[in-house]
């Protein structure tokens, strides 16, 4: 449990500023990259900056399915947990609202339900896309910093591959969450929040 020495400790908001810091960048790197035609473009760009932040920042949720995890699986207290999730809600929508502002209209900010299928179909294809991360993110906790990076950023890739044609393949609620604040457009978003959480949870992970 996190006691109120060390709620009043550099290390715990050092903590939390990473958490937004490594969301905004992940999240602007994203949405970036969604202006441009089709899925393959975000897509690698969010394995990139999610390898790319493993190795440099030490392996931050930037995610907070990937949190909730950890606070469900005790890893973390409830106060740590309620924290990052704030500061990776933050890092998004700031991220979010500097796209908005920059990009000549909200194409490819928010994550829909495509017409190839329904919102159960949407919620399937998320859950798999997020498991699948989730399980990346378990083996790389056991790694070293590149090939965690490798890992993350492949799953990160993948996923956003395999469930971008019927979700958006955000697996990352707080990158759904973000732009849906900017925009004001909130159609289907639960299928963001909606997906079970990983029975167990990594040290390190972005997507």
């Amino acid at each position: 449990p996190l006691s109120p020495q060390e709620l009043r400790s550099g290390r715990f908001w050092r903590g939390v500023l990473v958490e937004v810091a490594a969301t905004l960048i992940f999240v602007g790197v994203v949405l970036g990259a969604s202006a441009a035609p089709g899925p393959l473009a975000p897509a690698l760009a969010g394995g990139l900056a999610a390898g790319g932040l493993v190795c440099s920042l030490g392996g931050p949720q930037a995610n907070p399915a990937l949190t909730l995890a950890l606070l469900c699986t005790r890893k973390l207290s409830a106060l740590r947990g309620a924290a990052g999730v704030l500061a990776q809600c933050a890092g998004a929508t700031l991220a979010s609202a500097a796209a908005h502002a920059a990009l000549p209209d909200d194409t490819g900010l928010v994550t829909r339900v495509s017409t190839v299928g329904t919102a159960g179909t949407a919620l399937a294809w998320e859950t798999f896309a997020t498991f699948q991360l989730a399980l990346a993110a378990f083996a790389a906790a056991e790694h070293a910093a590149p090939q965690a990076g490798l890992a993350l950023g492949s799953a990160v890739a993948a996923g956003a591959l395999a469930a971008g044609p019927f979700s958006g393949g955000s697996m990352n609620p707080a990158r759904s969450l973000g732009p849906a604040i900017v925009t004001g457009v909130w159609d289907d978003h639960w299928v963001s929040w909606g997906h079970p959480r990983a029975p167990q949870s990594p040290q390190v992970g972005v997507g």
